[in-house]
C-alpha cells in the first residue's frame, strides 16, 4: 500500500534513516488483509479522492487550479510509507533551524554530531511510530517535486483498522475520510498563498527559537514531569515557546482550526447526499477521537493532539456560524488574503470575525 516517493536533502544533525527505521518498527503493519483486499482498498481510496473533488467544489465554491497548473497528487500509503513521507517533510522544515544553529554556534564535533543525531533520530522515530498508527490522511502543503506542489496522503491500513473498530460501513467510511482530506487538498490548491503564509509563520518561530540546544533540552526534561503529573495542561510545544513564539502559534492555531473545521463541515455537509450512514459514522468517530487508554491519552497530551481535536470542534463551530451569518460566499472572504484569516480569539468569537471582515 505504498506509493510515497523519494525525500528531500537531509541535514546530518538528525539521523533521518534511523528515525524511519525506529518509527517503522514501532508502528507495526496494521490490520491483516489479503493481497486482493489491499488492492481493492487502494483503488477505492484513490477513486474516492477523485470522486470527492466535485463534491467539495460544489459545496464550498472553491475551485482547484486548471490541470495545467502544479498538481497535488493523491498517494495511498502504508504506515512505513507515511513515516517516510513525514520524515522527508520534517527534513525540509527543520533545515532552516539547523542552519541557524550552525551559523551561531559553529559546526559540532564529529562525535557530538554522530551521537546527537542518533538520539534525535530515535526520538523522532518514536513520535512518528505513535502517530503513524493514528493518522487516516494528511495533506502535506510543503512537498515540492517536479510539477507537484503539495500532496495528499491516505493511510490505507489505518483507515481499514478504524472502520473495523467502529463497525461502520467500509465503503461509506472510506468516502467520508476522502471528503475530509480532499477538502484540504482543495483548500491549498484553490488558495495558492496559503502554503507560503504558513511557511512564513513557521519561519518566524524558527527565527525566535532558543539557539542553545543544551538549555532547550534541559528545560524540556524539567517540565515533562509537569505534563505527566497533570500540574500543567499545556503540551510540549507550549512549554518550550517564548512569548514571541506563542503569538505566532496562536495565529497558526487560528488557521489550522479554520482548515480542520472547514473540512469537517464539508464532510458532514456533503455526506447525507452520498453517504447513507454518515450520522452513525460521525457519532462513533467523534467518540474515537477522544483516545483510548491512559497511555494513549498521555501521549496525545504530550504531542498536543488534544489541542488538535479542539481545532476540529472549534473550527467547525466557527465555520457553521459564519456561513449562517453571511452565507458560503460571504464566508469565502476568509480565503481572499492572509489579513482575512481568523485569529485564535475569533475562532471562539465568530461574530467578531464577521464584523471585522464584513463591517
Amino acid at each position: 500500500m505504498d506509493e510515497a516517493g523519494d525525500g528531500p536533502r537531509r541535514s546530518r544533525m538528525i539521523d533521518w534513516d534511523l528515525a524511519v527505521t525506529v518509527g517503522s518498527r514501532v508502528v507495526g503493519d496494521g490490520p491483516a488483509v489479503t493481497g486482493t483486499e489491499a488492492t481493492d482498498v487502494v483503488a477505492e481510496l484513490r477513486e474516492g479522492a477523485v470522486r470527492s473533488t466535485p463534491y467539495v467544489r460544489d459545496f464550498t465554491g472553491l475551485a482547484p487550479p486548471d490541470q495545467g497548473a502544479l498538481s497535488a497528487p493523491v498517494l495511498v500509503v502504508d504506515r512505513p510509507g507515511w513515516i517516510q513521507a513525514n520524515a522527508d517533510g520534517f527534513a525540509q522544515v527543520v533545515s532552516p533551524l539547523v542552519d541557524k544553529l550552525q551559523e551561531k554556534k559553529g559546526p559540532p564535533s564529529p562525535l557530538t554530531e554522530a551521537v546527537g543525531s542518533r538520539i534525535t533520530g530515535a526520538e523522532l522515530g518514536l513520535m512518528l511510530g505513535f502517530l503513524g498508527s493514528k493518522v487516516l490522511g494528511q495533506f502535506d502543503p510543503f512537498h515540492e517535486h517536479a510539477q507537484e506542489s503539495g500532496r495528499l496522503l491516505l493511510v490505507a491500513p489505518n483507515i481499514v483498522q478504524a472502520e473495523r473498530e467502529l463497525a461502520v460501513d467500509a465503503h461509506d467510511f472510506r468516502l467520508w475520510v476522502c471528503l475530509h482530506e480532499e477538502t484540504h487538498r482543495v483548500q491549498f490548491t484553490a488558495v495558492p498563498w496559503m502554503t507560503e503564509h504558513l511557511r512564513s509563520e513557521m519561519a518566524q518561530i524558527v527565527g525566535s527559537l532558543q539557539t542553545d540546544p543544551g538549555r532547550l533540552i534541559a528545560e524540556l526534561a524539567r517540565r515533562v514531569g509537569d505534563v505527566v503529573t497533570g500540574r500543567t495542561e499545556g503540551s510540549l510545544v507550549d512549554l518550550i515557546s517564548s512569548p514571541e513564539q506563542k503569538a505566532v502559534i496562536d495565529r497558526i492555531t487560528g488557521v489550522m482550526s479554520l482548515l480542520e473545521g472547514h473540512a469537517d463541515v464539508v464532510m458532514d455537509g456533503v455526506g447525507p447526499e452520498v453517504i447513507p450512514s454518515v450520522a452513525e459514522i460521525r457519532r462513533k468517530f467523534t467518540k474515537r477521537r477522544k483516545g483510548v487508554g491512559a497511555l494513549d491519552r498521555l501521549l496525545r497530551r504530550l504531542l498536543g493532539l488534544d489541542q488538535k481535536m479542539a481545532q476540529y470542534r472549534d473550527g467547525a463551530v466557527f465555520v457553521r456560524h459564519c456561513v449562517e451569518r453571511v452565507g458560503m460566499e460571504g464566508f469565502n472572504a476568509v480565503w481572499a488574503e492572509p489579513a482575512n484569516l481568523p485569529s485564535k480569539a475569533e475562532i471562539h468569537d465568530p461574530d467578531a470575525w464577521v464584523a471585522r471582515v464584513h463591517g
